[in-house]
Formats: structure tokens, C-alpha cells, sequence
């Protein structure tokens, strides 16, 4: 079984790159973004807690994202693996999710971040942000903010992965199939 974390800035190419990953390997893709929505928009209860929270401008918690995270792996009780892309955000949150696998006998086997240059993500969103229409991408002070929210809060799980040997830097600059045959070989190179 492989379980992969890709990190990234904004704009990095988590999404796209996930895509390949998920087909090559064939794993199931989980981003929190997504699992939000799906549960926002189907009223469950985890998703009207979590709405609760958002609509005050609260974060949601750690237990109610971990809790929708183990209802979605839950559902897929014969994938080969999984890709989680969006989260774990903290070190706590890292923490809670190996104790989440350790409960069902896996674990993670590697993350891997997309490293680009904040001048060049800044482009890529500020283009993002024309052809998509989103305001978040069309802001540089918004981007320099998620920037900082990134290297605040995510970049010291570096250190926490380092040290369990597991984490791997990509060059995400280049073409999208240079990049992916990047990811792969060292997915093929590192995994046990």
C-alpha cells in the first residue's frame, strides 16, 4: 500500500500532479478542500459543524476535519493507497492522522513537495486567477497571505517528515509531464 501527502504552496501543482499519481498508481485522491464541500453541500452532520465554524470565519477544528478525512477513508476499504492533498496542515494534525493510520494498520510512506519559487506561483495564480474567474488568485497581498499561512504553518512539517525519513523535494517547475516523471521515479526509488 502506498500513502502519499503531496505538499505545495498556492498554485504549485498539487492538483494536477495528483492526478497522474492517482492514475499511475491507482490510489484515491483526497483533498480536504473537496471532502469540505461534499459534506457542506450534502448537509451531513461533520459538514454543518464545519460550515458553523466557517461561517463565524472560525477554522474548523482538527477533530472535525480528521473525523470527515477517517469517514472518507473508511469508504474505500480496498484502495491500494492514498494521496492526501491538503492535509495535514500542522504537526498536530500529522500526528493525528498517523495515530488515524496506525489504527487501521498503515501508514504514511512518503510526502513530497512541490518546490517552485514565489515569484513564479505568484504569475501562475495571477494567470490562474484571469482564466478562472477566482478572486483569490487575483490578489497578489491575498496570495502573499496564503504564502505566509504555508510557511507559518505547514513548512515545520518538513522537520516532523524528515525525521521519519519520508519526505522528498520535487523541482515543480517545467513541463507537466517533466515534473510527474519526477514524482514518479522517486515514488519508484523510495517506496519499500
Amino acid at each position: 500500500m502506498i500513502n502519499l501527502i503531496l505538499f505545495g504552496k498556492p498554485g504549485s501543482g498539487k492538483g494536477t500532479q495528483a492526478e497522474f499519481v492517482k492514475q499511475k498508481y491507482d490510489l484515491v485522491h483526497i483533498s480536504t478542500g473537496d471532502v469540505f464541500r461534499y459534506n457542506i453541500s450534502k448537509n451531513t452532520d461533520l459538514g454543518v459543524l464545519a460550515k458553523s465554524y466557517m461561517d463565524k470565519g472560525d477554522l474548523v477544528p482538527d477533530e472535525v476535519t480528521i473525523k470527515m478525512l477517517e469517514a472518507e477513508v473508511e469508504k474505500f476499504n480496498d484502495a491500494k493507497g492514498f494521496i492526501f492533498d491538503g492535509f495535514p496542515r500542522t504537526t498536530t494534525q500529522a500526528k493525528i492522522l498517523d495515530d488515524f493510520l496506525d489504527s487501521k494498520r498503515m501508514s504514511i510512506s512518503m510526502t513530497i513537495a512541490l518546490e517552485v519559487d514565489e515569484g513564479l506561483l505568484i504569475d501562475r495564480l495571477i494567470n490562474r486567477g484571469r482564466d478562472s474567474g477566482r478572486a483569490d488568485d487575483q490578489d497578489r497581498s491575498k496570495i502573499q497571505n496564503r504564502f505566509d499561512e504555508y510557511n507559518n504553518k505547514t513548512a515545520p512539517l518538513i522537520s516532523f517528515y524528515k525525521n521519519q525519513n519520508k519526505f522528498y523535494e520535487i523541482d515543480g517547475v517545467g513541463e507537466i509531464n517533466d515534473i510527474s516523471s519526477r514524482i514518479f521515479e522517486t515514488i519508484d526509488n523510495n517506496i519499500k
